[in-house]
């Protein structure tokens, strides 16, 4: 019965076709979200960096200050 379903479900070809079109879209979606995550994590970084830089300054400051 398996082997019946099976082969029924596939005999459509327009269900096959939108099928294939769906996950086509969706893969494509995946793909643009992923780069967005690298994107995002790149600015991340580098937003992390520039803070850490800047407190760095601003304790060099402070100790010019009090000395």
């Amino acid at each position: 019965m398996a082997k019946a379903l099976t082969g029924h479900l596939t005999s459509d070809l327009r269900t096959s076709a939108a099928l294939t079109r769906e996950n086509r879209r969706l893969r494509t979606r995946v793909e643009d979200l992923q780069a967005l995550v690298l994107r995002l994590q790149a600015e991340n970084d580098q937003l992390t960096a520039q803070r850490a830089a800047s407190r760095d300054a601003d304790r060099v400051v402070e100790d010019l200050q009090l000395a």
